[in-house]
């Protein structure tokens, strides 16, 4: 018997990649049980795995990385993290449970798969699974009025336009060279059946490239465009001008990238790496610039708190002795 394949539905969230795994669910294809429950802020549900929202969270709090997190460096966090072999074995271990039970298609959606898609890689080679990727675009002024309504306003704007761009040029380098499909929110909801018979045809999954619209009246019951309800640009929105140029520059080259011809790749991918330059410089000149706020809150000492007696002279020329010295002097003296 062959293998299934492994769909990760990847992209920021409120991009809309809840639409397309609960699409896939009532086509239905393997989302592994049980899933996150709906709830106001998404109604239809969200297409996510329990116990992959769970895995992801607790490494990310470990780390403190949260889902729309504007570093850079926080790319080097979640690495570290993937490079422990518990980790590593822990969802090698799941997914190969999922892809026993599963006939032709696996699908797991969560926002924050995109800060791990290398440990998922090594997994799906470890349980021998080919693997494919799902794109979600939409307008990130449209993912900010979203975010800012579902998840409140503890992350300002500019935080979360910066957030974005991180997180979207860090998703499209890192599925290169792969299986994948950049599918618009918009016309996803216009036109399911056309997106997913162009999203399997570039995948390489037969039953999302042969789907016919007619076959399905309870996938046409589940997508609701109605449920589109931020459809504004950046009115409204605080965020820097230079954020917001460099934000719609992102979107303008990812969304070339999702209809372009094969021998545009290389350029798109060329102006895509030097926004990534661009925007590590300008998030390096912010920390710079705003280190006296992250000084302000600190913590700070509390008042008449004892200070450390300075080391004496035996402890400082102890530091300088190798550790295995120490260890002999101290049993030599027992």
């Amino acid at each position: 018997m062959s293998k299934p394949t492994l769909i990760l539905v990847v992209g920021v969230g409120r991009s809309g990649t809840s639409l397309f795994a609960g699409i896939c669910g009532q086509l239905g294809f393997h989302i592994p049980q049980p899933e996150v429950a709906a709830d106001d802020t998404n109604p239809k549900g969200f297409g996510e795995p329990k116990w992959v929202v769970d895995f992801h969270t607790a490494i990310m709090r470990r780390k403190r990385v949260t889902v729309f997190d504007a570093r850079p460096q926080a790319w080097e966090q979640t690495a570290a993290a993937a490079a422990e072999a518990e980790v590593q074995g822990r969802l090698r271990d799941w997914l190969q449970g999922e892809v026993d039970h599963a006939t032709d298609v696996v699908v797991v959606k969560d926002p924050r798969i995109g800060w791990f898609l290398p440990l998922w890689n090594q997994a799906a080679a470890a349980v021998e699974v080919p693997t494919a990727f799902v794109t979600m675009l939409r307008h990130p002024a449209q993912i900010l009025t979203s975010a800012k309504k579902s998840y409140g306003t503890w992350q300002t704007d500019a935080s979360r336009a910066a957030a974005w761009i991180n997180v979207m040029l860090e998703t499209e380098r890192a599925t290169r060279g792969t299986r994948r499909a950049f599918v618009p929110y918009a016309d996803l909801l216009g036109d399911w059946a056309a997106e997913l018979r162009r999203a399997g045809a570039l995948l390489d999954v037969p039953r999302l490239a042969e789907v016919e619209r007619a076959a399905h009246p309870d996938v046409d019951a589940f997508v609701d465009p109605s449920l589109f309800r931020n459809r504004t640009g950046w009115e409204g929105l605080d965020v820097p001008d230079h954020v917001r140029r460099l934000a719609e520059e992102v979107w303008e080259q990812l969304t070339l990238l999702g209809a372009a011809a094969s021998d545009d790749e290389a350029a798109r991918h060329s102006a895509l790496d030097r926004a990534r330059a661009r925007y590590d410089e300008l998030y390096a000149e912010a920390e710079a610039i705003s280190h006296s706020s992250v000084i302000a809150v600190r913590p700070r000492k509390k008042a008449g708190a004892a200070k450390a007696a300075p080391p004496t002279l035996r402890g400082r020329v102890a530091r300088r002795l190798p550790a295995g010295v120490r260890r002999a002097l101290r049993s030599s003296r027992s």
